[in-house]
């Protein structure tokens, strides 16, 4: 695996250090202990949304199945753990020759989930599920949370184009990430090149305020994108008087120009003015587009207005509010004993203050009304009752060892686009809200 393809620098051999130290110390601990071994089911799942949402989006998960595969323990890794006395020299031992060789199964790239879904199921050994807490949590809580952020974006440009561009908002290799999920969430395109190269994302950029600056005059500006880039390009306006730009730009481009873009002002009326200028000018068929600070609900002020695609960067990449999920990985089942066909016993979490858990290896399933729109999670620890059977949620990702379920980012794009559209219409509003579907537990 070329780690690239993680996203990470190309001097960064793993992601075996993707992790926390507790993790490596429970693992020496349980190697002494002889528990180790023992058969262990870890669930990821948050116990509620992040306040407000009523849905929540799977994204990352071709990260997480990248990411352990290149869980690995090479030798400049081992050195820096035998330096700093992490650990000792039977784990280091143990470290060699780590190979994730259990099972994972989860809610598939771009499905929807709410409070207690159990969105990833992973089943191994104690020690070789322990050590991945850590990397599948950082990639699931960020990727879910630009995926949900997009998503509500989506739903507000009501079939309008969206482009990522928030890579100078953010940490450079968390930008790749951001991209991406927002790919998944509903956006159209990515300003961000090495999501592109990554992950096939179509790109897209013309110029910034600096290249109209960098000319003696507006009208050369204007005319040296053309020259370059044709008539087809995005023109940058609202550098100097926006109405100015529009004719000059026509003037330029000739009426078949592709589209300008706003960044700056009050949006609506400008917009508004500026459609009604170019449809003046002959130039019906040239598109607008609109960035600056835009989130969800200013996207959604902008539904009346002569708006073709919006740009947006800092609120995505933030998660528009919520930077993560808040989700967790918990043991939620164990076995008596190292044998290997010891049974599993369900454990819990217990403490005070909200932050339990439901003990136990756990299915799911999305019950639907006659119509087919959802009315509720359903989780369970038992048999899956026949009237579900055909609604389960959780697919094999992993078995043995070996990632099973690999697809193109197009097909988690797909999916997320049918699950939205199987919630209740509510699930789209915009105001602050509960969960739009109840979480049963049976």
């Amino acid at each position: 695996m070329n780690t690239a393809d993680l996203g990470l620098p190309v001097d960064v051999p793993s992601t075996a250090l993707f992790t926390d130290q507790y993790e490596l110390t429970m693992l020496r601990a349980a190697l002494k202990s002889g528990t180790a071994d023992r058969r262990s089911v870890f669930e990821v799942f948050t116990r509620r949304l992040p306040d407000g949402r009523r849905y929540g989006v799977v994204a990352g998960i071709g990260r997480v199945l990248d990411a352990v595969e290149n869980f690995r323990f090479d030798g400049g890794v081992l050195e820096f753990l035998r330096e700093q006395a992490i650990v000792d020299a039977p784990t280091l031992d143990w470290l060699a020759g780590y190979r994730f060789s259990g099972d994972i199964w989860g809610y598939p790239e771009g499905e929807v989930y709410f409070p207690g879904s159990p969105i990833l199921r992973v089943e191994g050994s104690f020690g070789e599920c322990v050590l991945l807490e850590t990397v599948i949590l950082s990639i699931l809580n960020h990727d879910s949370a630009i995926a949900a952020a997009a998503s509500r974006m989506s739903a507000a440009a009501g079939g309008r184009p969206l482009i990522e561009m928030g890579a100078r908002r953010t940490h450079e290799l968390a930008a790749v990430a951001a991209a991406r999920a927002a790919y998944v969430g509903g956006f159209a395109s990515t300003s961000d090149l090495a999501a592109g190269f990554r992950y096939g994302i179509p790109t897209v950029g013309t110029s910034a305020h600096a290249f109209t600056l960098l000319h003696d005059t507006e009208r050369d500006a204007f005319t040296a994108q053309v020259a370059s880039l044709g008539s087809g390009t995005t023109l940058l306006v609202d550098t100097y008087d926006v109405a100015e730009a529009v004719r000059t730009a026509v003037e330029i481009a000739g009426t078949g120009l592709g589209a300008v873009r706003i960044d700056s002002g009050d949006l609506l009326l400008v917009a508004h003015r500026v459609r009604q200028q170019l449809d003046e000018l002959g130039a019906t068929g040239t598109r607008i587009v609109v960035t600056s600070d835009l989130d969800e609900y200013a996207i959604a002020s902008l539904a009346a207005a002569p708006v073709d695609a919006y740009g947006v960067g800092t609120q995505l990449v933030t998660g528009s509010g919520h930077p993560t999920c808040s989700m967790v990985y918990k043991l939620v089942a164990r076995a008596e004993s190292a044998e290997p066909k010891a049974p599993l016993v369900p454990v819990a979490k217990k403490s005070l203050g909200g932050k339990t858990s439901v003990g136990g290896r756990k299915w799911a399933a999305r019950r639907t009304d006659a119509d087919g729109v959802a009315e509720a999670e359903v989780v369970g620890t038992g048999p899956v009752p026949a009237e579900l059977a055909g609604r389960q949620l959780l697919v094999e990702l992993l078995k043995g060892g070996e990632v099973v379920a690999r697809e193109p980012l197009e097909a988690a794009r797909d999916r997320h686009e049918a699950a939205r559209a199987g919630l209740p219409m509510s699930a789209m509003q915009l105001s602050r809200g509960e969960a739009v579907i109840p979480t049963e537990y049976a």
